[in-house]
C-alpha cells in the first residue's frame, strides 16, 4: 500500500533501473528513468499488476486507494495506447481503518487480460468534485510468475498437532510470500501473515484450535514497493492445501 516517495540522486536511479532489469527480463528500452515515484498523486495511490488464480486466466487486478474519497467522481484507467481499460466504480470499495489516521478506501477491479495487451505505462485518472484532473501510472511488463507447489501438510485427512509449520517449494521469480490460513467450519480467515520471503511459516498455536480443520493458500508476488513497478508487478495464489490439527 502507499508509502513515502523515495529521493534518489540521477546516477543512483540509473543504478537500480539497471539492477531491476537483470532480474525482471525488461528491455532497457522499455525502462524509462524516474526522478519520482509515478502511482502517487495528490488525491491517490494507483497500482495495477498481472495475477495468476487457480482457475481462472490470467487477470490485471486494478487498484486506487485514498483518503480523499468525498472528493472523486470518476476513476478511469488507461492503456498505453491511451484507450480505456476499466472503470472504477466508486460504491464498491473496501474500507480500511486505520488507528490514529483517516479512513482510506480502496477501490479494485479484477480485468482478464484483453487481446493484444501490451507492455508500457498504465495510466489513472482521476477526476474531482472541483473540476480537477490527477494522474497517476505503473509500468507493466508482460511477465507472469508461476503459482506455489509443495505445500505441506497439505491433505484433507492428514492430522497434525501444535504448532504448525507450513512449508512450500521456492518458487522462482517470487521474492516475497503471503499466506493465508482459513477455518473450513467456519469459512473465516483466521490468519494471514505479514510479506516473508522464505518458505517456511510457524502459525501461532493461538489461531488454531484442537480437532480444527483448516485450509490454507500461499500468495507469491514477485517484488516489493517498486518506484517503476509499483507495490509488484506479477503475483499468484496457489491452490488451497487442508490440514487437520490433533485433538
Amino acid at each position: 500500500m502507499p508509502r513515502a516517495n523515495t529521493a534518489l540522486t540521477s546516477s543512483s536511479i540509473v543504478l537500480f533501473f539497471f539492477l531491476s532489469l537483470a532480474s525482471l527480463s525488461i528491455r532497457a528500452e522499455d525502462a524509462p528513468l524516474l526522478n519520482h515515484d509515478p502511482h502517487y498523486t495528490a488525491i491517490g495511490f494507483f497500482d495495477i499488476h498481472i495475477c495468476n488464480w487457480p482457475e481462472r486466466p490470467y487477470f490485471f487486478k486494478i487498484l486506487f486507494s485514498t483518503e480523499k474519497f468525498d472528493e472523486i467522481t470518476e476513476m478511469e484507467v488507461f492503456d498505453p495506447s491511451g484507450s480505456s481499460l476499466a472503470i472504477l466504480d466508486k460504491s464498491k470499495f473496501l474500507r480500511l481503518h486505520r488507528k490514529g489516521k483517516p479512513e482510506k478506501r480502496v477501490y479494485i477491479v479484477d480485468l482478464d487480460l484483453p487481446d493484444g495487451v501490451k507492455t508500457g505505462w498504465y495510466t489513472i485518472k482521476v477526476k474531482s468534485i472541483d473540476d480537477r484532473e490527477y494522474s497517476a501510472s505503473d509500468f507493466v511488463p508482460l511477465t507472469r510468475v508461476g503459482r506455489v507447489t509443495g505445500m505441506s501438510p497439505s491433505s484433507e485427512t492428514e492430522a497434525v498437532s501444535l504448532p504448525v509449520t507450513l512449508s512450500w517449494k521456492k518458487l522462482p521469480g517470487a521474492g516475497f510470500y503471503k499466506v493465508f490460513v482459513r477455518d473450513e467450519w467456519t469459512d473465516e480467515v483466521v490468519y494471514q501473515s505479514k510479506l516473508i520471503s522464505n518458505n517456511k511459516l510457524e502459525l501461532p498455536a493461538s489461531k488454531l484450535q484442537p480437532g480444527g480443520f483448516y485450509s490454507w493458500v500461499v500468495h507469491a508476488r514477485d517484488l516489493n514497493e517498486h518506484i517503476l513497478l509499483g507495490d509488484f508487478h506479477m503475483g499468484s495464489m496457489s491452490k488451497k492445501a487442508y490440514f487437520n490439527v490433533t485433538e
